[in-house]
């Protein structure tokens, strides 16, 4: 396999509908004896190679595994992770933890307008991406940036790192992506290729080593301990969007103990594949998950509480403060402007208009200039003419703080962050690391700047102004309430 092309879903054929009736029956056959020449070997020694590892020491461990397919920006991704460990603790199993994928990497879709993607395809693009996280050499995982000691210690759940999960399961060793031998490295491809296809579902279920769900939020709000179980949720397709969009989902809650608990087909399973595990408020329901309490069970409650706040790993919170501490030097403002992504860069006003009014109440104290450190997608060499600039031009009045990604103490941090690998260290079973301790250095520092500007927020003592809407703003508000720099 070429090691510069794409991963891509199996392939799909079309007939022309205009061809006549004789040659579209020759064109059927012939692409049915064609796909099952190209692709049935294919999935067969997808299920015997994977059938064979099954089999072999993670089979035999009898351990069991969730796995799920994180999409989106960051926060989402976060989200989504926080709703992994719940779930991973109510059945019991251990959690795969993800990479951070690039974002917006892979989409899931709106729920709300019930156009999501299959589950199935969604596990493949992540699949893929986190493939090629890895190939790049780029790869960072969602433990090495948020601290997981708290839930480790407790051993209210266990994890394993993504790459060590694969390289047991794939029966691959990740050291290939540094290797210059081509037939190795397409090798190492090709393999991993079949173990995706087979992870995401498009094998279907085998036995008692895989169960690939195939609920999403467009029939599925997954609940625990709520008495409402096989319900019709309250929000459901209203019948302008069946008629525009052919909708025939209900959507129902179904306890995720029940569904996928002991006694059901997916609790022997080695391993449950989910695919979104996002959800969000939605006119008086969640979009997937409905999980905000657990009234029976001690364990997950607390576990519930302990979630409700997962901070930055110390490298990252000790490079926030350092930053307020020597460079600011002096009590400042946060200013959280989202304003070119989606819905956002159609609310410039809006947005300005909430720090305005937080600068002119500081400006009546007297106390000048005012110190004001600025987190924003929009480039400084984009502000003339903007109400940042406009606060750029007055100097005497506003003194502005910004923190890019060139920034030394950015690099240093996620060298920092690489060198602790948290990700890699969070398997309590010494084997896990025969193969996956000697995986590739870097390439080029994971993105830190994200994280170091949340944490200098959280540390600001005039206050805070966030994008109404963002999630950024949401996890800065959390992490002031939490205290992280004091």
């Amino acid at each position: 396999m070429d090691s510069t092309v794409k991963w891509k879903k199996r392939p799909t054929f079309q007939r022309s509908h205009k061809a006549p009736i004789l040659l579209s029956v020759f064109v059927i056959i012939a692409l049915f004896v064609s796909s099952k020449t190209l692709i049935s070997p294919a999935l067969r020694n997808s299920r015997f190679f994977i059938k064979a590892g099954c089999g072999g020491s993670v089979g035999a461990s009898g351990e069991r595994f969730l796995w799920y397919a994180p999409h989106s920006g960051f926060s989402n991704q976060l989200s989504e992770f926080k709703n992994a460990i719940l779930m991973a603790a109510i059945l019991k199993r251990t959690l795969i933890v993800p990479p951070i994928l690039d974002h917006h990497a892979v989409a899931l879709g709106s729920c709300p307008k019930f156009r999501v993607l299959d589950p199935n395809e969604l596990r493949f693009k992540v699949w893929n991406h986190s493939v090629e996280l890895i190939r790049d050499r780029r790869y960072i995982s969602m433990a090495d940036v948020i601290d997981l000691s708290s839930l480790v210690s407790g051993s209210t759940v266990r994890f394993i790192d993504f790459r060590a999960f694969v390289s047991m399961w794939c029966g691959v060793n990740l050291n290939l992506v540094c290797s210059a031998k081509s037939d190795m490295y397409s090798s190492f491809l090709e393999k991993m290729n079949k173990c995706g296809l087979f992870l995401s579902g498009y094998d279907g279920n085998m036995d008692n080593c895989l169960y690939a769900s195939q609920e999403d939020c467009r029939t599925t709000i997954w609940t625990f301990q709520a008495d409402d179980d096989g319900i019709l949720d309250s929000f459901q397709a209203d019948e302008e969007l069946k008629k525009k969009r052919k909708v025939s989902f209900l959507r129902k809650r179904y306890d995720v103990y029940k569904a996928l608990g002991p006694g059901s087909a997916a609790e022997p399973a080695t391993v449950l594949a989910f695919g979104s595990l996002f959800t969000a408020p939605y006119k008086g329901s969640q979009s997937h998950i409905d999980i905000q309490a657990a009234p029976r069970d001690r364990r997950i409650q607390s576990l519930i509480q302990k979630m409700e706040f997962l901070h930055f790993v110390p490298e990252i919170l000790n490079a926030g403060r350092k930053f307020a501490l020597n460079t600011i030097k002096a009590p400042f403002l946060c200013a959280q402007l989202r304003l070119l992504d989606g819905q956002f860069k159609n609310h410039w006003k809006g947005t300005f208009h909430a720090l305005q009014q937080n600068l002119d109440s500081l400006k009546q104290k007297g106390s000048l200039p005012i110190h004001v450190f600025v987190m924003t997608d929009l480039p400084r060499h984009n502000w003339t003419g903007t109400f940042l600039g406009n606060l750029q031009k007055d100097s005497n009045v506003f003194k502005l703080f910004v923190l890019g990604e060139e920034d030394e103490l950015v690099s240093e941090t996620a060298k920092k962050v690489l060198n602790a690998g948290y990700g890699m260290k969070l398997q309590s079973d010494p084997s896990y690391f025969d193969r996956t301790d000697q995986h590739c250095s870097a390439l080029s520092f994971p993105e830190m700047l994200l994280y170091i500007e949340e944490t200098i927020c959280s540390c600001a003592p005039l206050g805070f102004v966030g994008t109404t809407g963002s999630t950024i703003a949401v996890t800065v508000e959390l992490m002031r309430t939490h205290g992280v720099c004091s």
